[in-house]
């Protein structure tokens, strides 16, 4: 373990290799040492450059990888990376960077992390290999000494691809604060798979974690899915202001690079129309009713069932405008082309007509 004068590790240091371990098909996680035994400082979250000697790129290539271990332990940093299609550095470490050897790296760095003193309520939200700075940042709150509150939820094609698995459930078998919620869209052949299957949503997201009202979010994964998770916490009325999120493409270094969400949610105070065509009603209401609702209170009948988007039996066509739908997998992405809403989960922006 370092000493309390052990020198700050700079990237005028190269860094070691020390460890690697499959964690997941295609994924791997490394470990580095500098070779003085300085110590690390970085907030959980925060990524690090690694300089890659990849032969027949003209020199060597930079990538950016989210530091997977906790700064708790400053002795080392792990890295996770995932191998995607068509990747070049990060398949050149999984086939070819092994103990011993040594890189140029550059950081810690990235806004995307805990508060400094980190006692509130958490619930966080990953796809794929964002887990990684998810990993950080539950393991530093695991490491502090105190049974944490978080709700962790982790999503991934299949439960062979469920990152962190094994240490996740070690950790949550240690605390009572650890809630862990794991989801796949199918199982593994000759594998019983008895949690969550789907895809996630509005529904999932009470079950998992009823309380998320009260928490600061973090999310990480790819792009859609992100929005995803924003829409859903839009709909339910969440506190944006407490919903942080990393970027896959281009984590933010500096405040000037923190993403400005443009998402298009609706509002109270501005006003809307629903125009019911094979009626010849319109009514007045706000961007926030559900055309199910306005409809129900002009006395007209559109037939409904669950009023989560899950079942599709509100469904109807829009003839004319725009509606904010967050459903629940009630409707195709085929009959959503065609023009076809839910009923229960459609909201108007401006002027809409549906037949009805």
């Amino acid at each position: 373990m370092p000493k309390a004068d052990t020198p700050v590790w700079s990237d005028s240091e190269e860094l070691e290799c020390v460890l690697t371990i499959p964690e997941a098909p295609g994924v791997m996680t490394f470990t580095f040492r500098p070779p003085s035994g300085a110590r690390f400082v970085y907030k959980a979250g925060q990524f690090i450059t690694l300089d890659l000697p990849v032969p027949g790129q003209g020199g060597s290539i930079q990538r950016t990888y989210t530091i997977s271990s906790s700064p708790v332990s400053s002795a080392y940093i792990s890295v996770t990376v995932k191998a995607q299609e068509g990747s070049i550095g990060t398949r050149w470490m999984i086939e070819t960077l092994r103990p011993g050897m040594r890189l140029r790296a550059f950081g810690p760095a990235g806004l995307f992390h805990l508060p400094p003193q980190p006692d509130g309520k958490y619930l966080f939200i990953s796809a794929g290999s964002g887990v990684t700075p998810m990993m950080s940042m539950a393991s530093t709150l695991f490491e502090r000494g105190e049974d944490p509150d978080i709700c962790f939820v982790q999503c991934a094609r299949r439960p062979a691809d469920l990152i962190f698995r094994r240490r996740l459930e070690y950790m949550a078998g240690r605390v009572t604060g650890l809630q862990l919620h794991f989801m796949v869209k199918q199982a593994d052949p000759y594998d019983a798979w008895t949690g969550y299957r789907g895809q996630f949503n509005q529904l999932m997201l009470g079950l998992m974690c009823n309380d998320y009202l009260e928490r600061d979010v973090y999310c990480c994964g790819p792009e859609g899915f992100m929005t995803t998770v924003r829409e859903i916490l839009n709909s339910l009325g969440y506190d944006m202001d407490r919903y942080h999120q990393e970027s896959f493409e281009a984590p933010a270094e500096t405040v000037e690079e923190i993403t400005e969400f443009d998402d298009d949610v609706p509002d109270e105070a501005i006003a809307a129309e629903i125009v019911f065509a094979n009626s010849g009603v319109s009514v007045g209401c706000n961007e926030t009713d559900t055309v199910l609702q306005v409809a129900r209170a002009a006395g007209l009948r559109i037939p409904s069932g669950c009023t989560f988007g899950i079942c599709g039996t509100c469904k109807v066509k829009k003839a004319e405008g725009e509606v904010y739908m967050v459903h629940n997998g009630g409707i195709s992405d085929e009959d959503i082309e065609d023009g076809y809403i839910l009923a229960c989960c459609s909201k108007p922006i401006g002027k809409v007509a549906i037949e009805a």
